[in-house]
């Protein structure tokens, strides 16, 4: 039989809406035989929870946020982990931190390493962080202290705005990184230096969950008020997914063709877009919808006609990776309109399976929406293209297979 190490997994928050890969992730893991303990940095703060989180086995616990909120947690911790010879390696790594960054983020990460030794799981042995930023110091000053080894899953806005001595420092303390595009994979690839294996490994899809969609796609192409072709979007109303751009897209459409815009998500800038729609005279086309659990937003998939997404690059770096919201709507073979950042490209090709366009360019994106508009069997082609690309390449058993073989390999090395 073959041994697997228990996965003590370090989460930034959990459960939370917008990340379904990583639930994803872990109930694909707990299913290839691995058992897996929870360790979240933040409580949810989202309503609602997907059902695949009630699926999920793992006991989840939840380190002080701020460590002044829980004081007598953390001073316990300090008095379990000060006898311990890892103790002053990571406590080094700590001070040569904070010379390079000296903010409280840094004693803080630093504080909740010391609980999670402290308080450290019933037979783990074994330690993964998802992100590389804020759970990966975790992490990292955990492994030091409790001289366990730690592997990470970086993802997109964790690498981007995060400095490359802080990203060197942690490939090179953990066994393995993987990441989820290509353009992450050579970043990460070019910064660790040879000093530890990086690996892509695309999130993928349970396509189980998304099955093939048999429903007509609608014919309306614009030309009829009681036919308006429905836009789609779904994603947290966050600078990265540039909804600014998309809405004054939607606004310069012509003013002939009849449509509808339907928005899922939460997001910090909400308010922010509804004033801006108010503003260039959409309020009677746009629906927000706020949060959805998947079963809903799949529906919405099915019955949509375009989805949107005009994914940038920010100021700070911030990006998406591949949005998985992308990957959801090919599988129902819902035509996909987005920008050629990041991993966008290693799913949709222009033309062939989606529409692609320059990011922070409304002329260009006003053109794709105008073409998938007018033209329903260009969107009926799209479609179909996009749900084989993804059902032959994106299946998240894929991904699975692989961490399961890193993990067992990485943990028969170590024995």
């Amino acid at each position: 039989m073959t041994q697997r190490p228990k996965i003590v997994v370090v989460l930034k928050g959990y459960p939370r809406l917008s990340e379904t890969f990583i639930a994803q992730e872990l109930l694909g893991l707990e299913k290839a035989g691995f058992e897996l303990a929870l360790v979240a940095l933040r409580r949810p703060t989202d309503r609602k929870r997907h059902p695949i989180h009630d699926e999920i086995r793992a006991p989840v616990r939840y380190l002080p946020e701020y460590l002044h909120e829980e004081p007598a947690r953390v001073l316990r911790a300090l008095a379990a982990c000060l006898p311990k010879p890892g103790f002053w390696r990571g406590l080094a790594a700590l001070l040569a931190d904070f010379l390079r960054d000296p903010t409280r983020n840094r004693l803080r990460r630093f504080g909740q390493a010391m609980v999670l030794v402290a308080e450290w799981p019933r037979g783990g042995e074994w330690l993964h962080a998802h992100f590389i930023h804020t759970p990966a110091s975790v992490a990292r000053y955990a492994g030091m202290i409790g001289k366990t080894p730690w592997t990470c899953s970086a993802h997109a806005k964790d690498i981007w705005t995060s400095p490359e001595w802080e990203l060197a420092g942690k490939l090179a303390s953990s066994r393995w990184t993987v990441t989820c595009t290509h353009t992450g994979f050579e970043h990460l690839r070019h910064l660790s230096a040879g000093r530890s294996p990086v690996h892509l490994s695309y999130h993928g899809l349970d396509l189980a969950r998304f099955g093939h969609f048999n429903g007509r796609r609608s014919e309306a192409d614009g030309t009829r008020p009681q036919a308006p072709v429905t836009i789609l979007s779904v994603g947290r109303a966050v600078e990265k997914k540039g909804y600014d751009i998309l809405l004054r897209a939607l606004a310069r459409l012509p003013a002939d063709l009849h449509w509808r815009f339907e928005h899922i998500g939460g997001g910090e800038r909400l308010d922010q877009l509804k004033a801006l729609a108010s503003e260039l005279g959409l309020s009677d086309r746009v629906t927000w919808h706020g949060a959805l659990s998947q079963d809903e937003v799949l529906q919405h998939y099915r019955s949509a006609d375009i989805f949107a997404l005009a994914c940038r690059i920010t100021a700070d770096g911030d990006r998406d990776g591949l949005p998985n919201v992308l990957v959801e709507a090919s599988s129902q073979r819902l035509a996909c309109i987005s920008t050629n950042i990041s991993g966008v490209p290693e799913l949709l090709v222009d033309g062939e399976n989606g529409l692609v366009v320059p990011p922070e360019d409304p002329d260009a994106l006003v053109q794709a929406l105008e073409r998938a508009i007018r033209d329903p069997a260009l969107r009926h082609r799209l479609g179909d293209a996009g749900e084989t690309r993804v059902r032959r390449d994106f299946d998240h058993h894929v991904s699975i297979r692989q961490l399961k073989t890193l993990f067992e390999t990485e943990w028969r090395a170590t024995r």
